[in-house]
């Protein structure tokens, strides 16, 4: 991401109190959905089980491609893929079941100075989920926080990105296994089935991170005040939308319902349902208390009829494609390989439709820092950017 965009986002989270829906994306976006098309243009192959892409704001324009194993990537739009990785911290990583693995990145919003890159991976030697800052410069990597995940290797989510107010935000699976026997989606005595929330630049005592004062659970008793979000059940891929400074989420079902969330910057404390809930519909009720008040998702589709894995996107604020897609959200499924899109219109509904097949596996899309998107898929280990074609609405 650019200065300028980043700056951009800075200002709107001055404005984050007088949140309104978004209407300027949507009437840049002139389009309807029914004739918009998503397709893909193959930058890259050779990748090793790609999970995660960001773009560092250093004005070089690369792309940071993570491999699960371990290793970043580095995609050069001159010079292509890098033989050689970024960094390798495979002697860190545990990589036991399939869903362990360096999981997630984000540059400092200072990283054309600092070269700094936090990580989320699953360590050894027991899969902890973990938080850690590695520096370019020497080499080095701070382990800044960690959380238990022991017991099941699935649902370790590791999504990582700086929202609009300067803080970082981590999503944590519910633990793994069906049903989140221990309910922890529902407990706020632990990290698991949470987005949170911390402030990497400062220290706070002890810790090598602070919590901001503003986080919901903050004071609140047997609650860590980390938590900006809870009741999720493995929310593999969230993004910002720059735009407004909201929060899209991808939050992967088990075997009813795949959910995409999306939640404005004051609605920290959302509860999403799970386990009481399963997208928009009950799946243990009897968990959570009458009353209990969740935040619906915006959109969902059947797990195994529809796909089996919601991969959440982006929205498209480029300039390539901005009269075809201004303001569409764009997500996937790693089985069904279908393009989602949703627009919020101005009165707070949504519009939602697909826009064609993507390539197979996809595992993560990623914003370039001049807001063209791109993505990766699995097994077949390809770099794609994503473009929009207008079509006939009787596709």
């Amino acid at each position: 991401m650019t200065q300028r965009r980043w700056t951009k986002l800075l200002v709107l989270a001055l404005s984050a109190a007088l949140f309104t829906p978004l209407t300027a994306g949507q009437a840049g976006a002139s389009v309807p959905l029914d004739e918009l098309t998503a397709t893909t243009t193959q930058l890259a192959q050779g990748l090793q089980r790609p999970v995660g892409i960001t773009a560092p704001d250093d004005g070089t324009d690369r792309l940071f491609i993570l491999e699960k194993a371990g290793d970043v990537r580095v995609y050069d739009p001159d010079g292509g893929l890098a033989p050689d990785p970024l960094l390798d911290i495979r002697d860190k990583v545990d990589t036991s079941g399939n869903e362990r693995g360096l999981l997630g990145i984000a540059p400092a919003p200072d990283f054309a100075r600092s070269q700094v890159l936090y990580l989320a991976y699953t360590a050894l030697p027991d899969g902890a989920d973990t938080l850690a800052r590695y520096s370019l410069a020497d080499d080095s990597l701070e382990v800044l926080l960690s959380q238990d995940h022991s017991e099941n290797s699935n649902h370790n989510a590791g999504q990582l990105a700086f929202g609009s107010d300067g803080d970082l935000y981590w999503s944590i699976g519910d633990g793994g296994g069906a049903d989140d026997a221990p309910n922890n989606a529902q407990n706020l005595n632990t990290l698991l089935g949470k987005i949170l929330r911390i402030d990497v630049s400062r220290t706070c005592g002890d810790l090598p991170y602070c919590v901001p004062e503003d986080n919901p659970f903050v004071g609140v008793a047997n609650a860590r005040p980390e938590i900006w979000v809870y009741g999720v059940r493995n929310p593999w891929r969230f993004s910002f939308d720059e735009a407004d400074g909201s929060l899209w989420i991808g939050d992967v079902g088990q075997g009813s319902q795949e959910e995409v969330d999306h939640l404005t910057p004051d609605q920290g404390g959302a509860n999403l349902g799970w386990s009481c809930r399963e997208g928009s519909e009950a799946h243990l009720p009897g968990r959570c208390a009458d009353g209990t008040e969740f935040t619906e998702p915006v959109f969902t589709y059947r797990t195994s009829t529809q796909g089996c894995s919601v991969i959440g996107g982006y929205v498209y604020h480029g300039e390539e494609f901005g009269d075809l897609a201004e303001g569409t959200y764009l997500a996937s499924d790693y089985c069904s390989s279908t393009a989602w899109a949703i627009r919020q219109n101005a009165d707070g509904t949504y519009t939602t439709g697909t826009l064609g097949t993507l390539p197979t596996q996809v595992t993560a899309f990623g914003q370039g820092a001049d807001g063209e998107l791109y993505l990766v898929n699995d097994l077949p280990g390809q770099l794609h950017k994503v473009t929009f074609e207008q079509v006939s609405a009787s596709r």
